[in-house]
């Protein structure tokens, strides 16, 4: 361009959000404070990031002392506080092996690296090509958004990377007939969220085990956004008994501090040899010891199964208004604190007047409102956030 072209003024934050125009400056559990002084029932808590609520003391306290001692060095040293995470999480799943990256992407990216690795090692490398499923969000890295190829994610972005089959949602004949001499995985998240809260049902998931092992092909799980205690277990296949060869994991793993992490079977990640892969960041210790906090405080005993207790509450008190504003809730769906109420409005309205009256929620596609609170929320603040949602809906049809 010339340099004597002009633009319009730009804002100094790169315009690629919506921004809603609330400023926080604090937040404690549930709860979030603006610069006015406003309080905020918080049900989008970071999009199911701070699952132990805002300034957690604990998680906190862990951080600050980490900071004290050491932030970071190459990953070409070991540290400790990395080495017992990924011990703990070997040890609570199907795992064998763990990678630390900052990011729920990062994680992803990595499992797509372990999976086409996988079949080079065995000299299978034109098995390369990785069948997921409509409504998927497995974020905005060229690779996520090839994966997902929704228009909305992929405008302007071509061309798109090859290698990924998009199949209808937990169709099992679809992925069967989208299986060639090429595929090398499936990739599903057990809970879909960016898609529309959808639970992938337990024959659904075994059905695709089944078909995984049949063909020879891996089966990868991202719990990016339903793990780490969301639905009741502190991994949402759990539920179904089904296990993955790779999963990744981030958002409530770090509770707001950027951490990921990408899980496997030794056979999955048999290529993943030295040099295949890395990042300057991840595992470093402020992430590692917040992780191993995080990783303390869901498996004190009884802690994820009041989550599931207070998750079916709060369903159950959402079934309840949706029964009774038929002309604004059409269907709940949902598991544990990771609930959608689908919308008979624009799903944008409802949430502008759940924020009018005190509560923040956010949107899904199929024209649903999103509502994943910290695991923390007591009885009475759930209580409280469906007096809201009720109070809204009454608005809405009055």
């Amino acid at each position: 361009m010339p340099e004597s072209a002009t633009y319009p003024a730009f804002p100094v934050l790169m315009p690629v959000y919506s921004r809603t125009d609330l400023w926080f400056e604090r937040g404690e559990g549930v709860w979030l404070w603006d610069e006015k002084g406003d309080r905020y029932l918080d049900c989008v808590g970071g999009v199911a990031v701070t699952s132990l609520g805002h300034a957690n003391p604990r998680i906190a306290g862990a951080l600050c002392e980490q900071a004290r001692k050491l932030w970071t060095v190459s990953n070409v040293f070991y540290t400790r506080a990395a080495e017992i995470l990924a011990q703990r999480l070997v040890d609570l799943s199907f795992a064998d092996t763990v990678f630390f990256q900052n990011s729920g992407v990062e994680a992803w990216e990595c499992g797509v690296k372990v999976i086409r690795r996988h079949f080079s090692s065995i000299g299978k490398p034109e098995r390369y090509r990785i069948i997921t499923f409509q409504g998927c969000f497995h974020g905005r890295s060229m690779t996520a958004i090839a994966a997902s190829k929704a228009e909305k994610m992929v405008k302007g972005f071509g061309p798109l990377l090859d290698g990924f089959d998009v199949v209808p949602w937990a169709d099992i004949d679809a992925v069967r007939d989208a299986v060639t001499e090429h595929t090398a995985a499936v990739c599903i998240e057990p809970v879909l969220g960016e898609g529309g809260i959808k639970v992938a049902s337990v024959s659904f998931l075994r059905s695709l085990r089944d078909l995984c092992d049949e063909k020879g092909i891996l089966l990868y799980y991202d719990e990016i956004q339903c793990g780490m205690g969301r639905t009741g277990k502190l991994f949402a296949h759990e539920w179904s008994g089904v296990k993955p060869d790779i999963m990744c994991l981030a958002k409530g793993l770090g509770n707001g501090f950027p951490v990921g992490a990408c899980l496997a079977t030794a056979h999955a990640a048999r290529g993943m040899t030295a040099g295949s892969h890395g990042s300057t960041f991840g595992g470093n210790p402020l992430a590692a010891v917040v992780g191993n906090e995080v990783l303390s405080i869901m498996t004190e005993p009884g802690f994820l199964d009041e989550v599931a207790r207070k998750g079916e509450h709060f369903a159950s008190l959402l079934d309840e208004i949706t029964a009774r504003f038929p002309e604004v809730f059409a269907e709940r769906r949902g598991i544990g604190f990771m609930q959608g109420l689908r919308c008979v409005p624009p799903f944008a309205d409802v949430i502008t007047g759940l924020r009018r009256n005190g509560l923040l929620a956010i949107g899904a596609e199929e024209n649903m409102v999103r509502l994943l609170p910290p695991l923390v929320i007591t009885g009475d603040e759930i209580d409280q956030a469906a007096a809201i949602i009720e109070k809204t809906a009454a608005a809405m049809t009055g």
